[in-house]
């Protein structure tokens, strides 16, 4: 990896945290990216739109000058995959997860849809704000996160990271597809990479594949692992990177 320059992009309802496992099994520049509102403050006038995280990371790389392989998970892997299909980024390699969320036929979950709704939304996201930090580490226990890493990501839950979950699901109504379809197609000027771990409820394996295809990516499958795969086994998906990262041309 001598050389090279790593960012990461997290999603939802994560911070830059999420990354230090993978980071430091990876030589070299690896960067951990922390989006607006998450862990962070949000800009005045910032929307937290999907398009406006888009943007907000295209100009991130831009100010990074150089081309990176850059890896998106969950939201993330939506920004990663926008970047790459419809902005002048250059980027020397890009991999995401749940290639299925951008498939046409993607209907959101339950707890997204949750999100989506006028009031019902606003009144998740003020319940879970004021659950607590031992609560939310337990949801997030529940759902796969492993117990150390769920109290760190759930610490970082506040109101205004509430408010950017509503707004950045309400902007992809009825799914990503609908307004990123037309770009959403390859081959990609730089090579691509769908991750695939195996127990992701929220992924489906053969809607993602026919994503991969459809933008001219590999696939690769992470047996066993959930969606939360970076936490669960860090040194097996840094290994899978460097894997795909040293089978590019320099």
């Amino acid at each position: 990896m001598a050389g090279m320059t790593v960012v990461f992009v997290h999603g939802v309802p994560e911070t830059s945290a999420l990354w230090t496992g993978v980071r430091t099994h990876l030589d070299g520049a690896a960067l951990a990216v922390g989006l607006p509102g998450f862990g962070r403050p949000r800009p005045a006038g910032f929307g937290a739109t999907k398009d406006e995280y888009a943007r907000w990371l295209a100009g991130e790389l831009r100010r990074l000058g150089r081309p990176v392989d850059l890896v998106g998970h969950d939201w993330g892997a939506g920004f990663v995959l926008r970047v790459a299909t419809a902005y002048d980024v250059r980027l020397r390699s890009w991999a995401v997860d749940v290639g299925g969320v951008f498939h046409p036929d993607y209907v959101w979950h339950e707890m997204a849809q949750v999100w989506q709704t006028p009031g019902a939304g606003e009144e998740r996201t003020a319940a879970t704000a004021a659950a607590g930090p031992q609560a939310r580490a337990g949801y997030l226990h529940a759902a796969g996160v492993p117990e150390a890493d769920a109290a760190t990501l759930a610490a970082a839950y506040d109101a205004t990271m509430g408010g950017c979950i509503l707004d950045l699901y309400r902007s992809a109504v009825p799914n990503p597809y609908a307004d990123w379809g037309a770009e959403l197609r390859g081959p990609t000027a730089a090579p691509g990479l769908v991750l695939q771990p195996t127990a992701d409820p929220y992924d489906d394996p053969a809607r993602s594949g026919e994503v991969a295809a459809r933008l001219g990516a590999r696939t690769h499958r992470l047996d066993g692992l959930g969606h939360w795969w970076m936490l669960q086994d860090p040194a097996a998906v840094a290994a899978a990177l460097r894997a795909f990262w040293g089978s590019l041309d320099p």
